[in-house]
């Protein structure tokens, strides 16, 4: 599971140092050495020094891994689009209501807490 959570990260990240990533999921760096290490021997991830701090070593997802991500999303989307094509129309609309609804209030939190500068 945590070497799923890895894959996810980098998807989303880019890439990252261990540092990083141990804080992201909040374990220690010798914990995410070892699920680098399978990733790598998987061939879904690769270390490489970071430009701007030639001490740090960046892990990023390889084409397989990436790959990989997107055979993911593409299953969720699939499930997905199965279970809606099995709701009635107004089931569908109380849904996409409770979605704009959802998004107002995370825009509006997001506010809170990062003002616009004027």
């Amino acid at each position: 599971m945590r070497q799923l959570q890895v894959t996810v990260l980098l998807s989303s990240l880019g890439s990252a140092s261990g540092q990083d990533l141990a804080r992201h999921l909040g374990v220690s760096l010798a914990t995410v050495t070892g699920i680098v290490d399978r990733l790598v021997r998987h061939g879904l991830a690769c270390r490489h020094e970071d430009p701007d701090d030639r001490r740090v070593r960046r892990v990023e997802l390889t084409p397989k891994g990436k790959a990989l991500i997107e055979e993911l999303q593409d299953a969720g989307l699939a499930g997905l689009r199965r279970l809606l094509d099995h709701l009635d129309l107004d089931t569908l609309r109380m849904l996409d209501l409770v979605g704009i609804r959802m998004y107002e209030v995370g825009r509006r939190l997001r506010e809170q807490a990062d003002p616009p500068l004027r």
